[in-house]
């Protein structure tokens, strides 16, 4: 009899401990699951304040001086048939450059081999021919396998978390919010002064 006991002791005691080692240490739901959880798209995604680059004048740039401002980047050519919207880039500028507004422009020579010259003289033509005060930058490649790191920015949307895109052309605009995202891609032919552009700036 008691062999009997003992042995129904024995048995009680190891279902105990194989129930014990089931249990999850003690650590809360959502401390848990954030362990386990990968990285969400919106932990990944990038804003423009990340890059500094060099004007046209070879002075650094940076963009998280611009946090807080509405930003339309722009890639640029001085020998192409829209050359002139330099003159409407201008005129928004001017327009609203008091309004947390800026126009980031970047010449490149990737379309029609439509913008040669140097930095220097990039920097006299836009002067002399449209007055252009806002930001220029030194010249890049806004598409291919030199793609300046700005533009693999806004161009890819596991970068910028808004979409893919690619630059068709001289003049594409791309539209930054406050926040440093990308909002929207506005086509090369669209002049700078169209009401889609200046509804977003004028926040409509």
């Amino acid at each position: 009899m008691k062999n009997l006991i003992l042995i129904c002791m024995l048995l009680a005691l190891v279902g105990c401990k194989e129930k014990d080692s089931t249990k999850r240490p003690a650590v809360s739901e959502d401390v848990y699951s954030e362990q386990i959880s990968p990285k969400t798209n919106e932990h990944m995604v990038e804003n423009i304040y990340q890059f500094k680059v060099k004007t046209l004048t070879d002075q650094d740039f940076d963009f998280s001086s611009l946090k807080g401002k509405k930003i339309l980047v722009v890639n640029t050519a001085s020998k192409c048939g829209l050359t002139p919207q330099y003159e409407e880039l201008q005129k928004l500028y001017d327009t609203y450059k008091d309004q947390n507004f800026v126009i980031v422009g970047f010449p490149a020579n990737n379309f029609g081999k439509q913008e040669p010259g140097s930095n220097e003289e990039i920097a006299e033509f836009c002067e002399q021919n449209y007055g252009v005060t806002f930001p220029m930058m030194a010249k890049i490649s806004v598409k291919g396998d030199d793609m300046h790191p700005v533009y693999q920015f806004l161009t890819q949307k596991d970068k910028n978390g808004f979409k893919d895109s690619e630059v068709g052309w001289n003049f594409q605009k791309y539209l930054i919010d406050e926040r440093g995202t990308v909002v929207n891609v506005i086509d090369p032919k669209t002049l700078p002064t169209d009401v889609r552009i200046t509804n977003w700036i004028e926040g409509k």
